[in-house]
Protein backbone atom coordinates (compact mmCIF):
# COMPACT_ATOMS: atom_id res chain seq x y z
CA UNK A 1 0.00 0.00 0.00
CA UNK A 2 1.17 3.50 -0.76
CA UNK A 3 2.40 5.76 2.06
CA UNK A 4 2.15 9.14 0.34
CA UNK A 5 -1.20 10.89 0.55
CA UNK A 6 -1.36 11.74 -3.16
CA UNK A 7 -0.52 8.14 -4.10
CA UNK A 8 -3.32 6.88 -1.86
CA UNK A 9 -5.72 9.27 -3.56
CA UNK A 10 -4.60 8.12 -7.03
CA UNK A 11 -5.34 4.51 -6.04
CA UNK A 12 -8.87 5.47 -4.98
CA UNK A 13 -9.49 7.56 -8.10
CA UNK A 14 -8.18 4.80 -10.36
CA UNK A 15 -10.49 2.26 -8.72
CA UNK A 16 -13.45 4.56 -9.26
CA UNK A 17 -12.57 5.16 -12.91
CA UNK A 18 -11.96 1.45 -13.52
CA UNK A 19 -15.37 0.58 -12.07
CA UNK A 20 -17.04 3.23 -14.25
CA UNK A 21 -15.26 2.03 -17.39
CA UNK A 22 -16.13 -1.59 -16.61
CA UNK A 23 -19.83 -0.74 -16.23
CA UNK A 24 -19.87 1.18 -19.52
CA UNK A 25 -18.04 -1.59 -21.40
CA UNK A 26 -20.45 -4.15 -19.96
CA UNK A 27 -23.43 -2.12 -21.19
CA UNK A 28 -21.90 -1.93 -24.68
CA UNK A 29 -21.29 -5.69 -24.76
CA UNK A 30 -24.88 -6.36 -23.66
CA UNK A 31 -26.31 -4.11 -26.38
CA UNK A 32 -24.12 -5.83 -28.99
CA UNK A 33 -25.32 -9.25 -27.81
CA UNK A 34 -28.94 -8.12 -28.21
CA UNK A 35 -28.28 -7.14 -31.84
CA UNK A 36 -26.46 -10.42 -32.50
CA UNK A 37 -29.33 -12.42 -30.99
CA UNK A 38 -31.88 -10.63 -33.17
CA UNK A 39 -29.73 -11.21 -36.27
CA UNK A 40 -29.36 -14.90 -35.38
CA UNK A 41 -33.17 -15.17 -35.16
CA UNK A 42 -33.53 -13.38 -38.53
CA UNK A 43 -35.81 -10.80 -36.86
CA UNK A 44 -35.24 -7.64 -38.91
CA UNK A 45 -37.53 -5.35 -36.86
CA UNK A 46 -36.04 -6.34 -33.51
CA UNK A 47 -32.53 -6.14 -34.94
CA UNK A 48 -33.08 -2.58 -36.16
CA UNK A 49 -34.44 -1.47 -32.78
CA UNK A 50 -31.54 -3.17 -30.98
CA UNK A 51 -29.08 -1.63 -33.46
CA UNK A 52 -30.35 1.88 -32.78
CA UNK A 53 -29.95 1.33 -29.03
CA UNK A 54 -26.50 -0.24 -29.48
CA UNK A 55 -25.25 2.65 -31.61
CA UNK A 56 -26.41 5.08 -28.93
CA UNK A 57 -24.67 3.10 -26.17
CA UNK A 58 -21.44 2.77 -28.16
CA UNK A 59 -21.41 6.48 -29.04
CA UNK A 60 -21.90 7.45 -25.40
CA UNK A 61 -19.02 5.19 -24.38
CA UNK A 62 -16.83 6.83 -27.01
CA UNK A 63 -17.74 10.35 -25.94
CA UNK A 64 -16.83 9.43 -22.36
CA UNK A 65 -13.40 8.25 -23.49
CA UNK A 66 -13.90 4.55 -22.83
CA UNK A 67 -13.41 3.58 -26.49
CA UNK A 68 -11.34 5.14 -29.27
CA UNK A 69 -13.41 6.65 -32.07
CA UNK A 70 -12.12 4.13 -34.61
CA UNK A 71 -13.06 1.27 -32.30
CA UNK A 72 -16.55 2.76 -32.04
CA UNK A 73 -16.81 3.12 -35.82
CA UNK A 74 -15.70 -0.49 -36.31
CA UNK A 75 -18.27 -1.84 -33.85
CA UNK A 76 -21.10 0.20 -35.39
CA UNK A 77 -20.06 -0.81 -38.91
CA UNK A 78 -19.99 -4.51 -38.08
CA UNK A 79 -23.39 -4.36 -36.37
CA UNK A 80 -24.93 -2.40 -39.25
CA UNK A 81 -23.52 -4.86 -41.76
CA UNK A 82 -24.98 -7.79 -39.80
CA UNK A 83 -28.44 -6.18 -39.60
CA UNK A 84 -28.39 -5.27 -43.31
CA UNK A 85 -27.51 -8.88 -44.18
CA UNK A 86 -30.96 -9.98 -42.99
CA UNK A 87 -33.04 -10.39 -46.13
Amino acid sequence: MANIKSAKKRILVNRTKAARNKAIKSAVKTSIKKVDAAVANQDKAAAEVALKEAISTISKATSKGVYHKNNCARKVSRLSKAVNSIG
